[in-house]
């Protein structure tokens, strides 16, 4: 880590270390919004870093985390045009993909209440961001989608978190169709549980009422939740493995790098 970001630096706006996203307190409430416009709001090491901070700060200092994005695009996933760099570049080192399952752990297991923000788009990891979240509230042109098998790649680590929200043959679905889910499809399946046209303003009803429990119900309400299933530690350790395989092979590398440099998918040949 860089540097200690603390809720008085937060509060104060002197934290200039926080680059990815941006952070702000209304008493009890954390509002963590994934800042990065020029980057399709994709997901780095920086922002895992940052939102590891973040939440553990929360973890004494937040009864409520709302997690937010931008109007147009929530989270669309894995940065491709960082790998691209790296692997055109020779410098590409293997990731490791325990911190963003933490992210995810944290926000599903958490003592606060986690709350997915969702406008526009949410995509491969970031439907890891909404399937972790207690409660999610979308727009009501919201899309969900895991686009990651087109490229050869699994949503390894998101997968558990999804089976969680919506079940196993569903989150297979996804997987294996790659195309976007409405947020009213969304909604009927479980991962969504507010859908509105004035999420705004869905937002600060639930925020109303969530405000008046203790630090206390949630953190005992979280725990409780947390032993009687248990499947996101279980299956922490198959997710890494799964993701470190996919994003160490070459040939999956070299998709991305190829869409990224000529916007064509796998299966577009070179004269198309």
């Amino acid at each position: 880590m860089d540097s200690v970001i603390t809720k008085s630096l937060i509060e104060s706006g002197n934290c200039s270390s926080l680059e990815t996203v941006r952070v702000r307190f209304d008493a009890e409430i954390c509002y963590l919004q994934i800042y990065r416009p020029d980057a399709n709001n994709s997901i780095n090491e920086k922002l895992i870093d940052e939102c590891l901070q973040v939440l553990a700060i929360c973890e004494t200092e937040a009864n409520i985390v709302v997690v937010e994005g931008l109007p147009e695009v929530f989270c669309f996933g894995a940065d491709f045009n960082g790998i691209s760099k790296s692997y055109s570049s020779g410098s590409l080192r293997s990731q490791n993909p325990e911190p963003l399952y933490e992210v995810w752990y944290r926000l599903a297991t958490g003592p606060f209440i986690s709350v997915a923000h969702v406008r526009g788009k949410a995509n491969a990891g970031g439907v890891g961001f909404v399937a972790a979240c207690d409660i999610v509230i979308c727009e009501d042109v919201s899309t969900f989608s895991l686009s990651e098998l087109i490229f050869d790649l699994i949503p390894a680590c998101v997968l558990p978190f999804l089976v969680r929200r919506i079940g196993h043959a569903r989150a297979n679905f996804m997987s294996l169709m790659t195309m976007p889910i409405s947020a009213n499809q969304a909604q009927e399946w479980g991962l969504v549980d507010i859908c509105d046209t004035n999420t705004k303003n869905a937002l600060r009803k639930q925020l109303i009422r969530l405000r008046r429990l203790s630090k206390t119900g949630i953190r005992r309400q979280k725990n409780y939740m947390n032993s009687i299933n248990d499947d996101l530690q279980s299956n922490r350790s198959k997710a890494i493995a799964a993701n470190e395989e996919i994003f160490s092979d070459p040939k999956n590398l070299e998709k991305i790098h190829r869409y990224v440099t000529t916007g064509k998918f796998p299966w577009e040949g070179d004269d198309q």
